[in-house]
């Protein structure tokens, strides 16, 4: 049954694509047959209908994508074109060698442009083997050789024109690649030059931000110092108005904008002290040049210096200068002081304007980093547990920077050794060997940033053939850039936070003080999170054996109850009492009891399941809850322990000390359906112990059957 059922299934598959296709073939059978030749009936009629409603849901298909069509939609398209081209070939001229058969060269060109080159090259050979057909069922022509040719052109016009075509929209990509790169690297250099942007190299998503947020800035800048420059130039009749911008080194200028009339401006960089500006760069303040012949040197104009006057006013940032504004005029008429103040508050306004652009970013990267830290103070202020304390900050800290790997050390200043608490890393960056690597205090990165509490190292560049981050023992994945940052509280190093990345330069500086001020948060996150650990221990475990307290077990117990209660299950409550105690801290001293109480609890925690619950229930009394244990499983549990007890010698300065418990058993439901019932046969069993002698086990007398055994 399932072979025909899958039978079916692909049949309804190929029936529901192919569709188009086998009504495509049966056109083709009807022109080969010369139905595109006889008479204008009802049969050619339907069969024209057909072929223009289905070649119209073809092209509204391959319209209707985006992207590339289905290979299959570019398939039926051609078919059924070159159907209807034999068809319409056959109806007007009667033949395929008439003055309209080239028309099928300018069908195979248009499949090469706009369909998939396999498509292509299957249409192709349909054109090909329906041509041929035609000519022999359809005229009745046997001979191959007339074909052959023309089948060779079909094919070879159909590569040649895919070929040229493909080649052509891959240079005009790459073409247009290339510049929208260049766009953006000469923006970028603006903005360096700027210094919009620090010198580092910038990635990720923070820096793509802010690189975004540089190149909107370098094009605010330019906006308005072309405004002041196509103001000044208009105003004092100016041949050319240019900014020339000094790069970061100090050696070549660039034009940053320009206001001219010539059509010969020079727009590649040029060394400083070139031509007729090297004066102003040497004095550092203004030069007004005038009767200025073809043969002086402008460096910013090709070829013959096109002006006669010439003034260049140094644009100073205090004591640095940082560009040059020049004007000049063609014809040979001096600059008034008039105009040459103009040109100076020019200067100034570019200046301030550029200084108001840079004031703008730093702003905005101060208002996104704010962002940042506060969403991560959020998280972490949110995190309770340890655990969640470092998720959140390993989230914050990605939103800051990219990297490939993170782990958090904590440091413990009695013993001075680090611990790995926290490693995660990216796909492919094995780290789940170093959580719970425990070192000592050495020279390593890590024991280093704790020492000096200063992140390392200094540029964030790592190299792992001199530079080791935990111990020489463990080693570290290969990475290019590393990160450690102190965890501080108070100046008091807790651990540290590790950041690592695969690519190099990701930790610049226009991310560090961001990372180290959420490291800063991290520590009181991680310090906040222990003291909850620490107060929610102190609130559930009794300080002197480690166990639960009253309060834990009675909240446990009562769980355990409504489990036991729901699913109807086995409960069983042992109570134990050291016998004769008060008698041992009158004569061995209070010391000694505690000793006793400490050795009687560790015996609980290795006779017991790490499922039951065991608490000290107050003085010398504990409790044991067991769960899916019934009365002959807890009586088992309570021999051990009372047996274990009874071995064990106790040493005190007044001789060797032995001592006995007596325990009391009861089992839910028989000796009570709630917890304080449970807990009352119990106890009650735990006195029928005491009064048989002490030094025995007792279940309930209100179980169907009671039992004793003593040692």
């Amino acid at each position: 049954m399932a072979p025909l059922v899958r039978a079916s299934l692909l049949v309804r598959r190929l029936a529901r694509r192919g569709y188009a296709l086998a009504i495509a073939v049966a056109l083709a059978a009807y022109v080969v047959l010369g139905g595109a030749t006889g008479a204008l009936g009802p049969v050619a009629i339907g069969a024209a209908t057909a072929w223009s409603l289905l070649t119209a849901s073809r092209v509204r298909r391959k319209l209707s994508h985006t992207g590339e069509a289905p290979l299959l939609v570019d398939v039926e398209l051609g078919v059924l074109l070159a159907i209807g081209l034999d068809a319409a070939l056959l109806r007007v001229e009667g033949t395929l060698s008439g003055t309209l058969s080239p028309a099928v060269y300018v069908l195979v060109a248009l499949v090469a442009a706009f369909a998939r080159p396999a498509a292509g090259l299957v249409v192709v050979a349909w054109v090909v083997l329906l041509e041929a057909a035609i000519r022999r069922f359809t005229f009745a022509h046997d001979s191959v050789a007339a074909l052959a040719p023309h089948a060779g052109f079909v094919l070879a016009f159909a590569l040649l024109n895919l070929a040229f075509l493909r080649a052509e929209v891959t240079r005009i990509r790459s073409t247009a690649r290339a510049r929208v790169e260049g766009e953006l690297r000469r923006l970028k250099e603006d903005a360096r030059s700027y210094r919009l942007l620090g010198a580092g190299e910038g990635s990720g998503e923070g820096e793509h931000r802010e690189d975004r947020l540089a190149r909107s800035s370098v094009e605010e800048i330019h906006q308005s110092v072309h405004y002041a420059l196509e103001l000044l130039r208009r105003t004092l009749g100016l041949h050319t108005a240019v900014l020339l911008w000094l790069n970061d080194a100090g050696t070549h200028l660039k034009i940053s904008e320009l206001s001219t009339e010539s059509d010969d401006v020079h727009d590649a960089p040029f060394a400083a002290g070139d031509g007729v500006l090297g004066a102003l760069m040497a004095r550092r303040e203004r030069v007004t040049l005038t009767h200025l012949r073809p043969s002086y040197k402008v460096p910013y104009y090709v070829g013959a210096c096109p002006v006669r006057v010439l003034s260049a006013i140094p644009v100073l940032e205090g004591e640095t200068i940082r560009g040059v504004l020049a004007i000049d005029r063609a014809d040979d008429r001096a600059f008034t002081p008039h105009e040459e103040e103009l040109a100076a508050q020019a200067a100034r306004y570019c200046l301030r304007a550029i200084q108001n652009e840079r004031v703008f970013v730093q702003l905005e990267r101060a208002k996104v980093e704010q962002g940042k830290l506060y969403r991560a103070a959020q998280a972490l202020g949110a995190a309770l547990g340890e655990k969640d304390v470092l998720e959140a900050a390993v989230n914050a800290a990605r939103e800051i920077a990219s990297f490939d790997l993170a782990a958090v050390t904590v440091f413990d200043e009695p013993t001075r050794t680090h611990e790995v608490c926290a490693a995660k890393g990216a796909p492919g960056l094995d780290v789940g060997d170093l959580v719970g690597v425990k070192f000592a205090h050495n020279a390593g990165l890590v024991s280093m940033v704790v020492q000096n509490r200063f992140p390392l190292p200094y540029k964030g560049e790592y190299d792992g053939a001199h530079q080791v981050v935990l111990t020489r023992r463990q080693p570290w994945p290969k990475l290019g850039s590393l990160l450690v940052l102190p965890l501080l509280l108070h100046d008091r190093p807790l651990g540290t936070l590790i950041l690592g990345a695969r690519r190099r330069h990701a930790f610049g500086d226009s991310v560090r003080p961001t990372l180290e001020v959420l490291a800063s948060h991290l520590a009181v996150s991680l310090s906040n999170a222990r003291m909850v650990h620490k107060l929610e221990t102190m609130a559930t475990t009794d300080g002197l054996t480690g166990l639960l307290n009253k309060r834990a077990m009675l909240d446990a117990a009562a769980q355990k109850v409504a489990a036991a209660a729901r699913f109807g299950r086995k409960l069983s409550a042992l109570v134990t009492d050291i016998d004769f105690f008060k008698k041992v801290n009158d004569t061995y001293g209070h010391d000694v009891g505690d000793v006793v109480i400490r050795d009687l609890a560790d015996i609980l925690k290795r006779q017991r399941r790490t499922t039951d619950v065991v608490a000290r229930f107050g003085g010398e009394e504990f409790v044991i809850l067991c769960e899916e244990t019934d009365e002959k499983g807890a009586m088992l549990l309570a021999e051990r322990v009372r047996e274990e007890l009874e071995k064990t010698i106790f040493h005190s300065p007044n001789g060797p000390l032995s001592v006995t418990c007596s325990i009391g058993i009861a089992t839910f439901p028989e000796a009570g359906k709630d917890w304080d019932a449970l807990f009352k046969a119990a106890d009650d069993a735990l006195y029928v112990s005491k009064r048989s002698g002490r030094n025995r086990s007792t279940a309930s007398p209100r179980a169907p059957y009671e039992r004793r055994r003593a040692g």
